[in-house]
């Protein structure tokens, strides 16, 4: 099994569609696809409604092949007794051997000019359907949904089961410019494709659905959670606190003391073997933490394997000979917060330098170190600044991105955004930085520690209250280690 999970792009997946037709039957791949959605919609209607037979399914049917796909599973659905109802939104383009499948398993046809929309609701005999399939738009699709498409859609109050991206939602960057259809399940065919990482909460539950593709090596990519797992450092019989890596952490101030707890507390619960603290903040740190050794000075730490800098720290002429100073070493950095914004003003400090660097930027530290915002593309925004200044970037969000020259961005879709919260990216930094203390390379460790984190921030939202998010990034340190043992549970299925 792959220790990865490949996402790709329109233009990727075309290509593998044009070589499959040379080696199978045609229509077989369509049918393949059609059969996979409607197995996944006939589940839905038997998980939510009890039964199938006599269940209703309304069909929004584009042109081309996306709306041929939801045609033909329509005409299976129907030859299992779900009353099925294809609206056409362009009649003329409608895909005709789709089409003439569901006329002859007796399913309804209507044209979208032929509905009306008032006060919100869709008037003119589509009744209620237990679920629609959405078939609008395919992988070709760009943009919002049109204004025809838009009106039905956003009258509808009934759960949407996507045929193979949600409509309106850009399927190489997930972004969204307008409406668009929010699916409970996205049925992917063939491949996974970025919008079902980059615009998760758009896309619901996804099902992949093989169809025969032979893909090329993705350029995005998402560790599995059970790799994560296997890989993360738990000390050995021959082990002892030096040889499981130790990590330095310079962070907080006299400002702010809590990050340098927050950012100590997480590599200790990141398994390090020894956490040196460097900074002014040692007799909170030790308050909570008193396995830290803690230190005024970077000189005066003592020996460590990684560095963390910057939440908390401060930008002042001391926090930049600071900087200085450690970026000065052989040793693999993390740079987040303040950190970030002195980058931003002096990037020098990290040009040419060849030991592994990774910086944590959100969006807005992203704007202040390349002069640009982000954008809609993502991928290409955290990949250009990885090659410009040749380190690892992580880019927060929900879906976290990790760039490193030459390799696949790797990506983390978080689940939620239960991390959305004060202190969460000192938590995140201080994972980083326990794994490359314990020699993991800086790609792995970004992403590997970005999965952990998403999981600590779930396992703390949910804990007590299913519908809350932790108040704070506290929580996060003691959910820390419950979400390491469960990737190691998968790991070890």
């Amino acid at each position: 099994m792959s220790s990865q999970r490949g996402y790709f792009t329109a233009d990727e997946v075309r290509a593998a569609e044009a070589e499959l037709f040379t080696r199978v039957p045609e229509g077989m791949p369509m049918h393949r696809a059609a059969y996979g959605l409607a197995t996944v919609v006939a589940n839905e209607l038997r998980a939510r409604t009890g039964g199938i037979a006599g269940r209703s399914v309304l069909l929004l049917v584009g042109s081309g092949d996306n709306g041929g796909d939801v045609l033909w599973a329509g005409s299976m659905l129907r030859r299992r007794g779900v009353a099925v109802t294809a609206l056409l939104l362009n009649p003329e383009r409608a895909h005709a051997k789709g089409l003439a499948a569901l006329r002859k398993a007796s399913g309804r046809i209507r044209s979208a000019s032929d509905v009306s929309v008032v006060d919100g609701a869709t008037s003119t005999g589509l009744g209620t359907p237990d679920l629609v399939i959405d078939g609008i738009v395919g992988i070709s699709g760009r943009g919002p949904l049109r204004p025809m498409a838009a009106e039905i859609v956003a009258a509808l109050n009934v759960p949407i089961i996507a045929a193979d991206l949600p409509s309106g939602v850009d399927p190489d960057t997930g972004a969204v410019t307008g409406l668009a259809v929010q699916a409970e399940v996205t049925v992917a065919f063939g491949a996974y494709k970025p919008v079902h990482a980059l615009a998760a909460p758009y896309c619901g539950r996804i099902e992949l659905v093989p169809i025969g593709l032979r893909l090329p090596e993705p350029n995005l990519a998402a560790l599995e959670p059970a790799e994560i797992g296997a890989r993360w450092p738990i000390p050995g019989p021959a082990d002892d606190k030096y040889t499981q890596g130790v990590t330095g952490i310079c962070a907080g101030s006299a400002t702010y003391p809590g990050a340098a707890v927050l950012c100590t507390g997480a590599a200790v619960a990141a398994t390090s073997g020894m956490v040196r603290y460097a900074g002014t903040g040692g007799a909170e740190v030790l308050d909570h933490f008193p396995e830290v050794i803690a230190a005024p000075t970077i000189s005066s730490t003592g020996r460590v394997q990684s560095w963390v800098f910057g939440p908390g720290a401060g930008t002042d002429t001391d926090a930049h000979k600071r900087l200085a100073e450690i970026l000065a070493t052989d040793l693999p950095v993390v740079i987040d917060a303040d950190g970030l914004t002195l980058l931003a003003a002096d990037p020098g400090l990290v040009r040419g330098r060849t030991a592994p660097t990774v910086l944590t930027p959100h969006a807005g530290e992203f704007a202040r170190l390349t002069g640009r915002e982000v954008g809609q593309d993502r991928v290409a925004a955290v990949r250009d600044l990885a090659e410009s200044w040749q380190l690892t970037v992580l880019l927060k969000g929900r879906a976290t991105l990790v760039a490193t020259p030459g390799r696949p961005v790797l990506v983390n879709e978080a689940g939620g955004s239960w991390a959305a919260t004060a202190g969460a990216g000192d938590v995140l930094s201080g994972i980083i930085g326990a794994l490359l203390a314990g020699g993991y390379d800086p790609a792995w460790s970004a992403a590997a520690a970005a999965r952990v984190h998403a999981l600590a921030a779930n396992l703390a939202a949910h804990e007590n209250h299913p519908s809350a998010a932790p108040t704070s990034a506290s929580p996060l340190l003691d959910h820390l280690r419950p979400a390491i043992r469960i990737l190691r549970t998968l790991a070890a299925k």
